[in-house]
């Protein structure tokens, strides 16, 4: 079967298939041609720095790489069936090369701080305008400028499901490409969500960069890194930001969203912008203090006036034994804030409260074990500093297995009484090892390490038959200092006769 004799239905199959081979050819031709027309000439010049090269065409090179290699896929199974002939598999190609293109998540994520630059360089030096105008007058570039071909990365990756999506649609279900172009199709779609996941995740770390140059931090928060893990939800997220006012005093505050706190600031000195975006400018000259301590999520309850149907966009933030009433320049706002804070504040108890059900669960699981562990943890000595003033805010988390209790943490001291009592089931006299580890609770990052000791059970037992149950001091390891003292009571269960 040729071309020329075929069917209508594959006759259009084969129609997108070769729409796709032709626009890769046309896009890696774009690709070399940026290296010549433009990056070649900027290099020479002097006029941008390496830094500056490096930031505006990220890893160009790569991506020439990636896609020579996949034109070259798609050209060898075009010459296997023959001139002429119809190509009958493309999606194994597809769905092998869509895998390879990891390189488009580094470029796309750092395409905003590219094109902000070449913006930056061209409306600031007219000098470098001309330059870059003059060296786009070259016939290969249709008129187009650089800022349009830095584009055309981004614009591929999110064309190729549709190219793809027309091949599938015209596959019949019985014909052997169907299932190879589905995993290819989905391969394209997962590609275009790391892309865009990683553009976000760029945008979110620059902006939480932004703030630690531009936020003083006092008391609490002195120490506090923004782009950082936070204490049990992963990497911090800035989930929304913008200006609202206090009711009463309708003083300004620039509010910032987290996916683990609601952080109030003011302005310690008068700037002025219009739109969010602008705030996080690296040129901006805003400086932001703190207004009140941070307000955890899983603290916070958040609400809308008496009256919803209100002109006045007002909404109500309760956290602890404090109400903050807050307005926002409009309705739409209000509602946005609203439901930020609420879903945030949602996934923060959500996530705690799985991770309490997990612990219980193990506690509670019905056993036939052989007998029991009574564990008082009494207190703690010397355990290494983690404040500036020398002091911690130690815990203590016992595990044996599946196991696990944790003690309420002390304030402020580097030798804490805890007296915290918990049981553990004993399965296997030889193999159970209880475990004791110390943390430092810190409410903005996951918790510090603070040291770890281990007992196994039948060094207990041989302990308890020659001292009863008495207090013992235990090292911990992997730290310079600190020593724990515990109460071990194991109590063996009578063998049933």
């Amino acid at each position: 079967m040729t071309l020329d004799t075929m069917a209508p239905p594959e006759r259009k199959r084969q129609g997108y298939i070769h729409e796709l081979i032709q626009t890769e050819e046309t896009y890696v031709e774009d690709l070399e041609l940026v290296l010549e027309v433009f990056h070649k000439p900027m290099s020479e010049s002097g006029r941008l720095t390496e830094a500056e090269m490096a930031t505006i065409f990220v890893n160009w090179r790569e991506l020439i790489m990636c896609n020579l290699k996949f034109l070259k896929a798609l050209r060898t199974r075009k010459k296997t069936g023959g001139e002429n002939m119809p190509i009958q598999l493309i999606g194994d190609v597809l769905a092998s090369e869509l895998a390879q293109m990891h390189p488009y998540i580094c470029f796309c994520s750092c395409q905003l701080n590219a094109a902000a630059l070449l913006q930056s360089k061209t409306n600031n030096q007219p000098d470098f305008k001309d330059f870059l105008r003059k060296i786009a007058t070259n016939y290969r570039c249709k008129g187009m400028p650089l800022s349009s071909f830095l584009l055309k990365p981004m614009q591929r990756i999110t064309r190729y499901p549709l190219l793809i999506k027309n091949i599938l649609e015209n596959t019949p279900e019985s014909h052997a490409d169907h299932a190879p172009l589905r995993e290819a199709l989905e391969r394209a779609e997962e590609l275009c969500f790391q892309v865009n996941e990683g553009v976000r995740e760029k945008e979110n770390s620059d902006r939480l960069e932004w703030m630690q140059n531009h936020v003083q931090c006092e008391g609490p928060i002195e120490h506090l890194v923004f782009n950082s893990l936070t204490n049990c939800l992963g990497p911090r997220k800035l989930l929304h930001s913008g200006r609202l006012y206090k009711t009463k005093s309708t003083r300004e505050l620039w509010a910032f969203l987290f996916n683990d706190f609601l952080l109030l600031t003011h302005s310690a000195k008068h700037f002025s912008f219009s739109g969010s975006d602008k705030l996080f400018s690296p040129k901006t000259s805003a400086q932001l203090k703190m207004y009140k301590t941070p307000l955890f999520l899983n603290e916070v309850l958040v609400k809308m006036p008496p009256d919803p149907s209100s002109d006045e966009p007002v909404f109500h933030v309760s956290h602890i034994d404090r109400v903050y009433t807050l307005k926002t320049e409009t309705l739409s706002e209000r509602a946005t804030w609203v439901q930020k804070i609420k879903a945030a504040s949602e996934h923060f108890i959500e996530t705690e409260k799985k991770k309490r059900e997990k612990a219980y669960q193990a506690r509670s699981l019905k056993t036939s074990g052989i007998g029991r562990l009574l564990v008082t943890v009494i207190e703690a000595q010397e355990l290494k500093a983690c404040k500036p003033n020398g002091k911690t805010n130690p815990y203590c988390e016992l595990t044996m297995g599946a196991q696990c209790y944790t003690s309420r943490p002390a304030s402020d001291t580097s030798n804490p009484k805890w007296n915290f009592s918990c049981q553990f089931f004993i399965n296997d006299l030889y193999q159970d090892v209880l475990c004791i580890t110390v943390f430092e609770k810190d409410q903005f990052s996951p918790d510090d390490f603070l040291g770890r000791t281990e007992v196994p059970v039948a060094t207990i037992k041989k302990d308890m038959e020659s001292k009863g149950a008495a207090n013992r001091r235990l090292l911990l390891h992997e730290v310079p200092t600190g020593e724990v003292w515990v109460k071990l009571d194991l109590q063996l269960y009578e063998p049933s006769r």
